[in-house]
């Protein structure tokens, strides 16, 4: 009987995480409709584009081009290499901070950045959920009224696996904040641009700031009552102060 019940509990688990990963994919805008873990700069394909140390060379030869360095950074993440790929793009903010066009790749990368932390969480999850069962029988058998030991390599992958999890959230969770900071740059530069402000009301989601992303809707609305999305801004709006404590609700 033992077996069947364990079968069953792990299925309910994988269930779980399954749901954990789909929802991730949301939360950080990744898939259908988002920024997606691929190329953020759109309506380029992959064909025809430079190697990185050819647009590496061309934005050396021109250090105030925008279109230089965004070239680099495609180049890069086509390579498979996000974190080259934002090294590159803040290069050029630093020396352009208000460059827009740039700061919009540099928030995309960010949350490129988020999505594939979050997707390495998850993944180390399912890979402890898969160990787990093991874990579960081994300490199930007594001998002399003693489970047995634990068995040391399980234990070991087992850490490790807990290691990468808080690494890659972690990680998920500083690029989602510099996604928000960098957003913010761009309200600044544009600071009537509503579609702005939704943006970073959802990098904030990403982030888990609810204070900022109540903010950002509020901004949002005052700023563009009768755009489109307003009725959605408002019904998430609204259960997001729902959400909050009653004494933070009302203040």
């Amino acid at each position: 009987m033992f077996f069947p019940r364990l079968r069953r509990q792990a299925k309910w688990v994988f269930l779980f995480l399954a749901v954990v990963f789909a929802l991730g994919f949301v939360g950080f805008a990744v898939g259908a409709g988002g920024i997606g873990l691929g190329n953020v700069f759109e309506g380029v394909a992959d064909d025809g584009v430079p190697s990185v140390e050819e647009a590496e060379k061309h934005a050396a030869e021109n250090p105030q081009d925008a279109k230089a360095f965004r070239d680099l950074a495609q180049a890069h993440q086509v390579a498979g290499d996000t974190d080259g790929a934002i090294e590159t793009l803040e290069r050029f903010v630093a020396l352009k901070p208000r460059n827009t066009t740039v700061l919009r790749d540099l928030a995309a990368l960010y949350l490129t950045k988020a999505g594939e932390a979050q997707q390495r969480a998850q993944e180390a999850n399912l890979r402890a959920a898969y160990l787990a069962p093991g874990a579960t029988f081994a300490s199930s058998i007594l001998i002399d009224d003693k489970p047995l030991d634990p068995d040391p390599i399980s234990e070991a992958l087992s850490a490790s696996l807990s290691t990468a999890v808080s690494t890659a959230l972690g990680e998920a969770q500083q690029a989602s904040a510099s996604a928000v900071g960098t957003y913010e740059k761009i309200a600044a530069a544009t600071p009537r641009d509503p579609s702005v402000l939704l943006e970073l009301a959802q990098a904030a989601e990403g982030a888990g700031d609810t204070a900022k992303e109540i903010q950002e809707y509020e901004r949002f609305l005052r700023i563009a009552p009768a755009d489109p999305t307003a009725p959605g801004a408002k019904r998430q709006l609204k259960e997001l102060r729902a959400s909050l404590p009653t004494a933070s609700a009302s203040g």
